[in-house]
């Protein structure tokens, strides 16, 4: 993965569908410090909610860190999100780094929408969940067999970063030294 090629997709990380995930501190974590590096590395972001009216809006530390308006949809899949993949089309993105929730269902379906048009799709293993942990392991399986590639958080933003001694790459060394949840505070996590 390159900047100049690569979009990263936050995928459903919404307040309502947080609160049912045992290891949400972890996924929003995660998932800011993904945004936070595309953000250095100027790598392209857009965000989906899957059904916002009842599910309600992506969580606010995520959302203030993308520039566009949250992708809305019904279909479990964000491949339906036409002027979004039109615009990286446009702008020759062939990756899409993936991240949010539910990995079994909106990460999954939306992956292998992706890989059917085209794209070479890789999953952030850390920076997606689901409410049971068979669930996200038999999602990233599957995801995997259909030729998705799985990485993790430091590994994506190392990959896009390519090497030491510039200024970006002292902002990314910052992302990873970073205390995860559990170790101290959560940079940008609001606790409910």
């Amino acid at each position: 993965m390159r900047p100049c090629d690569t979009g990263l997709l936050l995928i459903d990380a919404q307040e309502r569908l947080l609160k049912v995930v045992p290891d949400a501190a972890r996924i929003i974590w995660n998932c800011r410090r993904l945004l936070d590096g595309a953000n250095i590395l100027s790598v392209r972001t857009a965000v989906t909610e899957q059904y916002p009216e009842r599910l309600g809006a992506t969580e606010p530390c995520l959302a203030e860190r993308i520039a566009a308006p949250a992708h809305a949809k019904l279909a479990f899949s964000a491949g339906g999100c036409g002027e979004l993949f039109s615009l990286w089309r446009a702008e020759n993105v062939e990756r899409i780094l993936l991240c949010g929730i539910e990995t079994h269902v909106c990460v999954a379906q939306t992956a292998f929408d992706l890989l059917a048009g085209g794209y070479q799709v890789y999953v952030a293993a850390d920076a997606v969940g689901t409410r049971w942990p068979i669930d996200h392991e038999v999602g990233l399986r599957r995801m995997e067999a259909s030729g998705v590639v799985i990485t993790t958080t430091e590994a994506a933003i190392f990959e896009w970063c390519e090497r030491a001694g510039t200024p970006e790459f002292k902002q990314v060394s910052s992302l990873a030294k970073e205390s995860p949840p559990g170790n101290g505070p959560i940079v940008g996590f609001r606790a409910n």
